[in-house]
């Protein structure tokens, strides 16, 4: 058995530059052709090492939603949301630019890259408010 070499940066890594970048990425499987994510060495579905970065559309539903209260000092409220991209992974994500009480499971939502404290991050927003096309 022969081991295979992962050299050079790992896929958070690299994902998290994409998000410094302004760049929300993926990964899809070259074997299986099914999208992965979070960012890992190996296809969850057939356990294939070849896997590439794709641009997703960014665009999904909501499956699942929560509010986080925090006291206005730290920030409010927000809601933290799970979502289902079109391209069949499922991620968790804030929705934001509504009230977390209008987050609703059904509700259409689009990725884009923000900041959260600073630091880059993958958020969302409705459709209502501007997201890409449906």
């Amino acid at each position: 058995m022969t081991e295979r070499s992962f050299a050079g940066p790992g896929p958070l890594q690299i994902h998290q530059e994409a998000l410094a970048a302004g760049k929300f990425i993926i990964q899809q499987c070259r074997d299986c052709g099914r999208h992965i994510f979070h960012p890992r060495v190996l296809c969850q579905h057939c356990g294939s090492t070849e896997l590439k970065w794709i641009s997703p559309t960014g665009r999904g539903t909501v499956c699942s939603t929560s509010i986080v209260h925090q006291t206005p000092e730290r920030g409010g409220d927000y809601s933290i949301a799970l979502i289902d991209l079109e391209e069949g992974v499922r991620l968790m994500g804030r929705v934001v630019d509504v009230l977390p009480e209008k987050v609703k499971i059904g509700m259409k939502v689009s990725a884009q890259v923000s900041l959260i404290d600073g630091e880059p991050a993958l958020v969302f927003i409705t459709v209502e408010q501007g997201a890409s096309e449906w």
